[in-house]
């Protein structure tokens, strides 16, 4: 019978890239499992078994001057690249071991050999249930078990993870190796750059001897704190891919994206997929492949039209093949300022950029150019730069009424201070005290947000507006498109000096506008605004084509629509659910509250419990054309459970948060790492 000893390793680990040839002490990891493992006296041969992809390259070469034998396969089918380097290695017994156990005891190995021989099974582990430390797990099968899973299973998960077919499938006789204590609760596993740490320590405690046996290191962490020891056991093979990706994201990029509200922390901390593999319509598959109903943002309000609509598609593909960049310029540009201008009388000159927070600082750079002078008054989230988060400068958390709180200036010039001057929706009075006491050349504003205007409100802002010299701006990112073919203001018959538009202006595809009236825009003339990538060819494309579907299908009637429908259902439902909560925003992007002393657990859950039922949502609604009937049946049925559950808890006084799987979601700004 012929015993080998099977690594599985890679270099590309999604939480901690490059894991097995990382330093313990002055070995890499896979060195110190490959030292430990010759030593068992009941071993004939060990193989690495690993991806064919390149980036394996270094681990190859390592293990190759370690006289180690190597198998290189399919990296997603990790059950056929075992099948196969058993078979290459004429096999009889294979032992299972992962890279992520650099610490695997020879004498506990070779005690579990003799034990699977004498115990007639097929399957035999240390591992069911788990009583030895994290990161001494050895499985143990024959080849012909390992012959039967490789035939009979095509589910992804046995193909991934090689040995649950062999756990699960009664036809497979199975043994669990003893031990006297219960140790499960240590961990000397490599998954995470803690566990990295606290691998190293241990190492370096037993120097120069690698040898040192599981009881001694069992000894070691029971007298030291390590910190790795608060990591939950097998935390990583039961979170997703892209749960997994995030924790990676989050140790190399600042804040682990570039888009706050599609942080998973702001939604459902520790569960949330958070990236997708592809989409369609209102369906969006995660990196496993698990399809999710979006009754959420929709990509933070970009896709009216649905997810890769066709047309839309159609024209970046055309453009991708006859090209994107050039040294000259793009005549759809030229088209798309036009077609803009035209549905907007005030307007008579148009610039573009790729994102909203871009475009308003061209628009409030150019109104400041017009007006001549400095002091810009502000109401509604306007994006990231310097020019808005100066508010703060002032009061700590000015911006706090205007969607997010608790935004730190940190890096923000202070001699910026007193420049920006915010004023709250509805409060003319308010403006009209700011214009009395700042130099404002710019009132830069949301048209509408959560709130109707009141008592002519947006008319008696263009009439201050007006009398003062002052450039009026309506940052139309969000609320363009949505209510009527074109901006917001249309719909209360007021216009502005200068409008910007994003989002959803491209169907996902980035592009923004400023238009304005030409002796305001022709400012820009005299201040410079230029960047290479406003001159790409996609997003200009795009905006043009979306522009026609949204003309010919009226998306705005449809969307309003169905935003509405979805806010009656929440009122509806809460009402005879006895919860109470308040609906607030435009129709088409409604949002809620619960009102009540858990009001934030309640809306964790509510996005753990949807996230269950396969669908992506919270406590807010962006409507597109692809959300259809049977879409707002489905939610409906969820959202009803959810709130049935919800309110038992709250009329028994159990706390909504015990259901939770992982912390609650963030309000506002907060630090990630």
């Amino acid at each position: 019978m012929k015993t080998v000893a099977i690594i599985q390793a890679r270099m590309g680990s999604t939480r901690l890239p490059g894991k097995v040839m990382k330093l313990l002490g002055n070995t890499p990891a896979i060195g110190v499992l490959y030292e430990r493992l010759k030593t068992c006296k009941n071993i004939d041969g060990i193989v690495l078994a690993t991806s064919a992809l390149p980036r394996e390259e270094p681990l190859v070469a390592y293990s190759q001057k370690q006289g180690i034998s190597i198998y290189r396969g399919d990296e997603i089918d990790v059950l056929g690249r075992y099948h196969n380097a058993a078979r290459l290695a004429e096999a009889d017994v294979i032992l299972r071991i992962t890279g992520d156990c650099p610490l695997v005891d020879p004498a506990l190995t070779d005690e579990m050999i003799e034990a699977f021989m004498s115990a007639n099974v097929d399957y035999y582990s240390n591992t069911q249930p788990p009583v030895f430390p994290d990161g001494l797990d050895v499985e143990i099968f024959s080849m012909a078990a390992l012959g039967r899973a490789f035939v009979e299973t095509d589910l992804s998960h046995h193909r991934e993870h090689v040995t649950p077919y062999l756990r699960e499938d009664p036809g497979f006789r199975r043994a669990t190796h003893p031990c006297n204590t219960d140790n499960s609760d240590l961990r000397i596993t490599l998954d995470e750059a803690a566990d990295l740490r606290a691998l190293d320590q241990i190492v370096k405690a037993f120097h120069p001897r690698l040898d040192m046996g599981w009881r001694e290191i069992v000894s070691y962490l029971r007298k030291n704190s390590l910190e790795n020891q608060v990591i939950e056991r097998n935390e990583g093979s039961n979170m997703g891919s892209g749960q997994k990706l995030w924790q990676r994201a989050r140790q190399i990029i600042p804040g682990g994206n570039m888009l706050l509200s599609k942080r998973g922390e702001m939604t459902l901390p520790e569960l949330w997929p958070s990236y997708f593999s592809k989409t369609d319509g209102a369906t969006v598959w995660d990196m496993d492949g698990v399809e999710y109903l979006d009754m959420g943002v929709m990509g933070v309000g970009t896709n009216t039209l649905g997810y890769s609509h066709p047309e839309v598609d159609a024209v970046v593909m055309d453009v991708v093949r006859s090209g994107n960049m050039s040294t000259l310029n793009a005549p759809e540009e030229v088209y798309l300022a036009e077609r803009l201008i035209d549905m907007h009388p005030f307007a008579e000159m148009a610039r573009f950029a790729r994102s909203g927070g871009e475009a308003n600082a061209i628009a409030v750079r150019i109104g400041r150019a017009a007006a001549g002078r400095d002091g810009v008054a502000i109401c509604g989230y306007h994006g990231w730069h310097d020019w808005y988060l100066s508010t703060n400068l002032t009061r700590s958390d000015s911006l706090g009424d205007h969607l997010l709180s608790g935004l730190s200036t940190d890096g923000v010039p202070k001699g910026l201070t007193g420049l920006t001057h915010p004023f709250l929706y509805n409060q003319i009075e308010q403006l009209e005290e700011i214009v009395r006491t700042q130099e404002i050349g710019v009132i830069k504003m949301e048209v509408a947000r959560n709130f109707e205007p009141q008592n002519d409100f947006l008319q008696k802002v263009r009439s201050l507006a007006t009398r003062h010299g002052i450039v009026l701006i309506f940052d139309e990112c969000t609320s363009g498109f949505r209510q009527s073919f074109g901006g917001l203001h249309k719909v209360y018959g007021v216009e502005p000096d200068i409008a910007v538009f994003g989002k959803t202006l491209g169907n996902g595809y980035a592009v923004s506008a400023v238009i304005g009236r030409s002796e305001v825009m022709q400012a820009a003339q005299n201040t410079f605004i230029s960047s290479t990538f406003w001159t790409e060819r996609i997003g200009s494309a795009a905006g043009l084509r979306t522009l026609d579907v949204m003309e010919r299908e009226k998306s705005w009637e449809y969307i309003t629509a169905r935003g509405g429908e979805i806010s009656r259902l929440w009122a509806d439902l809460a009402e005879r659910n006895g919860l109470k909560i308040e609906t607030s925003g435009l129709p088409a992007l409604s949002s809620f509250d619960f009102i009540n002393d858990q009001a934030r657990a309640c809306k964790t859950y509510l996005a753990q419990a949807m996230l269950e039922d396969g669908i992506l949502g919270s406590s807010s609604f962006f409507a597109s054309m692809a959300h259809t009937d049977a879409h707002v049946e489905r939610y409906g049925q969820s959202i009803d459970r959810i709130f049935q559950t919800i309110s038992q808890d709250l009329a028994e006084g159990r706390p909504v948060e015990n259901r939770l799987r992982g912390p609650l979601c963030h309000t506002g700004f907060k630090r990630l790492n």
